[in-house]
Parts: structure tokens; sequence; C-alpha cells
């Protein structure tokens, strides 16, 4: 019998699924507690009991300065900041990336220069946006949305032309004008593969963020990370970039569901 044609049922699938963790969390306990026998102050790979008393600490006592929970305000600035760039990336990456897929003339303009700014690091240019925009909001969200648009706006320009070239002749041969078939044939076929993309572009995109609250913010994941880094608290760090991929995750995950739902026509029985 070939590996190919072997699948799994349902209980061996879960157990496959869970084993990879399990051997991470294994691993950590041996490694933390071979550490803490050879020294009990060792702060690399602090205890489980040690980071339970952080998450503790974190999110469910309020901070004895601002009075705030730190892991919620953090939580609420960083999604703000991420969710407004995923709004603003998704309706350029929209409007562009149908009309460069679609028009000849729009392609012959746009697509040259797409391609050029897709290839600047985004990074490299924060601190010129720091410089234009300064040090709040508008800086930030701005490279999340540069650093993830141009990817969204190509990849939705060759899902448009990769169309059937069928479906547009026999749109004009009804009587569709451009801006029908737009409507009517492109953008249904169109708006579950940007889904698709979105769910790609997370992981650039709290990178993205991670580094703008690293470099200037008084408040978010990143900040927060980067600011305990100087007193070596591994046990506030590792919760939260565990708390930042449960995020991911859970965004991947309530794309991937909610694109089922709107569209159970696309990529079959997946």
């Amino acid at each position: 019998m070939r590996l190919i044609n072997v699948r799994p049922d349902r209980g061996t699938a879960l157990f496959l699924a869970v084993l990879p963790f399990a051997l991470v969390v294994l691993a950590y306990v041996l490694g933390s507690a071979q550490r803490l026998a050879e020294n009990p102050d060792d702060k690399l790979l602090p205890s489980l009991p040690s980071l339970g008393n952080a998450i503790v600490k974190m999110a469910f006592t309020a901070d004895a300065r601002t009075g705030d929970y730190l892991l919620w305000t953090d939580t609420f600035a960083s999604m703000e900041r991420l969710l407004s760039a995923l709004a603003i990336a998704t309706i350029i990456a929209l409007v562009i990336g149908v009309l460069v897929g679609m028009l000849p003339l729009v392609r012959a303009l746009l697509a040259p220069f797409v391609g050029m700014v897709s290839m600047v690091p985004p990074l490299a240019l924060l601190p010129i946006l720091f410089i234009v925009m300064g040090l709040g909001e508008e800086s930030k969200i701005a490279l999340i949305t540069i650093g993830i648009t141009p990817y969204l706006v190509r990849d939705l320009a060759m899902r448009v032309e990769e169309l059937p070239r069928e479906q547009m002749i026999k749109a004009q041969t009804l009587g569709a004008s451009t801006w029908q078939m737009m409507v009517r044939v492109v953008l249904p076929q169109i708006l579950p593969r940007l889904m698709d993309g979105l769910r790609l572009s997370l992981g650039p995109a709290f990178l993205f963020l991670i580094a703008a609250e690293a470099i200037a913010s008084d408040s978010g994941l990143g900040y927060r990370i980067f600011l305990v880094r100087r007193y070596l608290a591994m046990d506030v760090i590792l919760p939260y970039v565990a708390w930042i991929t449960l995020i991911a995750v859970a965004m991947d995950f309530g794309l991937a569901r909610a694109r089922r739902a709107l569209f159970p026509w696309f990529g079959g029985a997946k």
C-alpha cells in the first residue's frame, strides 16, 4: 500500500495534530526543569507556575500605576491598529486588483508600479513614515497597510486574469457593460480569493504591527514585549507571544469559516 493512499481516521488525525504541540510543551518543561535545577534564578525558561503567575498579573490584576489590565489594554490597542490597516488594505486591493486584472489600460499603467512597490521592504520605510507622519497611530497603520496591500493587489489581479475568458465574452454578448461584468461576473468569484489572501497576509501584518509598536508606542502587544525584555522577563514575553499566536490563529479560523459560509461553492468540499 502506498502512503499517499493512507488516510487516518478521526481519532488518529486528532492524535497526530496534538502530538507536535505536546512534544514542544514536554521539551520546554524538561528544559526548564534542568536549567532551574542548575540555577534557581534562571530567567530564560521560567517554570509553568511562573508563567501562570505572570498571566494572572498581566490579565487579571489591575496595574498599580494606571489601574488597567495590561494584557487586555495592549490587545485592544494592537487590534485597533491591525483591523484598521486590514480594512484599508482590503478596500484598496479590491479596487485596484480588479481594475488591473480586468482592464488592459489600467494593467499597463499600474502593474509595473505595483510590482516595484511590492519589492520595497516595508520595514525600511518605517523611519520615513515616522518622520513624515509622526509617532502616532497613523504611521503604524500606514506601515501595515503598505506592507500587505501590494501583495493583495497582485494576487487579486492574477486571480482576475485567470478567470475563463469565455465568461467575459458571454457577458458582452448578452449586453453587459464593463461595470456590470465587474460587479456580477468578476466580483463574486474574487471575494473568496480575497479572503484567502487576507488569511495569508495575517503573518506579515502582525510582523509589521509588532515592529511599529516596538519602536514607537506606549501601548500594544509589541510595545509590552520590548518593554519587559530589558528585565529579561521571559515569564511575560512567552505568554504574550503565545497570545499573539492565538489571536492570529483565531482570525485565520474565522476568515476560513466565513468564507465557507458565504461562498460554499468555492473550493469544493474543503
